[in-house]
């Protein structure tokens, strides 16, 4: 939720419900009612932007994971100094993204 402060029907109807409420609380708001704060600006649009990007991509990487499943090679190997011993096993969330979007374009 952005502007907490603003949107008190919201939180009250979530609360009866029972339902988790995450969020973006500024200086002038209040915490209240809120079950997971982000202290964050929620007057700017450039803000706003960012958060809902963020979100959007969990949410990209949450269903690719769980598309995905485990497999052996998302168990990486690390040396003596926490670096991966096999270079081809390690792959980025970003990597992970661009080939979920390529499979469902199929």
């Amino acid at each position: 939720m952005i502007d907490v402060g603003h949107e008190d029907i919201a939180i009250t109807e979530a609360r009866k419900l029972g339902i988790p409420l995450i969020g973006i609380v500024d200086t002038n708001s209040k915490p209240e009612g809120i079950d997971y704060v982000i202290p964050g600006n929620d007057d700017a649009i450039r803000a706003i932007q960012l958060y809902a990007r963020n979100i959007a991509d969990a949410i990209l990487n949450g269903r690719t994971a769980a598309q995905i499943g485990m497999s052996e090679d998302d168990f990486v190997e690390v040396g003596e100094g926490g670096t991966p011993t096999e270079g081809d096993a390690v792959r980025s969330s970003q990597e992970r993204r661009e080939e979920s979007r390529s499979q469902e374009g199929c």
